[in-house]
């Protein structure tokens, strides 16, 4: 929402992150992992893309720099919300 044509209009707007529900639902089951733990690490990486991280241009120090901060904020959202069952 900063980039671009229009870019200002909402100057706390940073954009939208857009999940695919049935492919996060593919790749948990094929990870052995909760639905809902895929759900929230998309959303995680996907702020953190609007934040200005970049895996996929920047440098590998860069890549691992939004991996550790993934990392940390999983951590912090699976302590505080533990799935129940």
């Amino acid at each position: 929402m900063q980039e671009g044509e229009g870019a200002g209009l909402s100057p706390l707007v940073l954009g939208d992150v857009v999940i695919s529900a049935e492919r996060a639902g593919t790749d948990a089951a094929e990870a052995g992992i909760p639905f809902e733990h895929e759900l929230w690490f998309l959303l995680i990486h996907g702020v953190l893309h609007l934040l200005g991280y970049d895996h996929e241009r920047g440098s590998a120090c860069d890549a691992e720099r939004m991996e550790a901060r993934e990392s940390e904020l999983f951590d912090l959202l699976v302590r505080e919300f533990p799935l129940n069952g």
